[in-house]
């Protein structure tokens, strides 16, 4: 079927419209929103990272894990500790001394967010080697394992993180051009990395793995790529995460913390990274805007002294009504054209394709 010349060039002068008005919605946000606002709106920016990285194992390789708040703490620790100055960790740990090989480093944010995310990867790539030979409920228990035992250890390695008191007064190097853009080359990756060779094998991976094997897919070598990518992914996120918030402390990524995400999968459209985009965006607001629930209530026939928690329950709902009547999500695995990214040519050397290629 030969392609509509017409259809093809208005897809791409819409594509380019809705990104110039995206990019003038984001510098209009960050000189006319108020502090509070810009932080939900950032924070939006933060979980878009975060959906994204988990629907490329979850959605696009059909792994089920739930140990992404262990890579996000392992991400923001490091970073933390790599962009404080030696006065502020000095302030820090009162109780009892930094250890002296971290005590006078200090590195810019960029190469301390690079540094990060590769920790955070080569601790998905030493997880994932053994655990991924699991499926399903086990891999899923596996990872949350994981997640809490990286929690405990932050919470005892006091030396090394403070412990349970955390680390406060982080640099803020989280603005909102950092984070957008850095969501903004998160997005591009991802449908890069989806329409290419590897990108396939994953969702060959995922729709039948005993059919994939038998056209020459290595297996386990997918598997453990997809989540390795996917550990870097989510510890630059939980590197801009604590930079956002200016503190981190182990109880900020508990399994909690992974629900939020994968509840925005889920609600998004598993292997959707329009679906990751648009959940992202409804689901950090609406849990500012429904945070009254938490609080006294007085309805005309309901009153409560404040039942905290339950703006949770209202999103278990809308979970649990989404997995009932609506398996595929919002997007399902459809999404918006991302012809004027996939045709440019960084992203044509990244996938792999020469001119004129599928």
């Amino acid at each position: 079927m030969i392609p509509d010349k017409g259809s093809a060039k208005q897809s791409r002068r819409i594509s380019i419209i809705a990104i110039v008005l995206v990019i003038g919605f984001i510098i209009l946000a960050d000189n006319v929103f108020s502090s509070f606002s810009l932080r939900i709106f950032n924070l939006c920016g933060i979980y878009i990272i975060l959906a994204l990285s988990l629907n490329l194992i979850n959605g696009f390789t059909g792994l089920f894990s739930l140990g992404h708040a262990g890579f996000m703490a392992i991400g923001a620790y490091v970073s933390a500790l790599l962009t404080m100055s030696p006065a502020q960790k000095e302030m820090n740990f009162f109780l009892q001394p930094i250890v002296p090989w971290l005590a006078n480093v200090q590195l810019p944010f960029i190469p301390a967010l690079i540094i990060a995310g590769l920790i955070a990867a080569l601790a998905g790539f030493l997880i994932g080697t053994p655990v991924l030979r699991l499926r399903d409920d086990y891999l899923a228990i596996a990872t949350l394992g994981f997640s809490e035992i990286i929690r405990v250890v932050l919470t005892n390695l006091q030396s090394v993180t403070n412990g349970a008191l955390g680390l406060k007064g982080l640099p803020k190097y989280s603005s909102t051009y950092m984070i957008w853009g850095l969501a903004f080359l998160t997005i591009i990756f991802m449908a890069a990395l989806i329409h290419s060779a590897f990108g396939r094998a994953c969702k060959a991976v995922r729709d039948n793995e005993i059919a994939a094997q038998a056209m020459g897919i290595h297996i386990a070598r997918i598997k453990i790529i997809s989540f390795t990518l996917s550990s870097f992914i989510a510890g630059v996120g939980g590197a801009l995460l604590g930079h956002l918030m200016n503190t981190i402390d182990p109880k900020m990524f508990t399994f909690s913390l992974t629900y939020n995400i994968l509840l925005i999968v889920v609600l998004g459209g598993n292997g959707s990274i329009t679906g990751s985009v648009i959940a992202s965006l409804i689901v950090t607001i609406s849990m500012e805007a429904l945070r009254f629930l938490d609080g006294p209530l007085n309805l005309l026939f309901f009153r409560t002294q404040g039942l905290p928690g339950l703006r949770m329950v209202v999103f278990s709902a809308l979970l649990l009504l989404v997995v009932i009547y609506r398996q595929e999500g919002l997007m399902g695995k459809k999404e918006f054209s991302w012809n004027l990214i996939l045709d440019s040519w960084p992203v044509r050397k990244l996938r792999g394709l020469k001119k004129g290629g599928a």
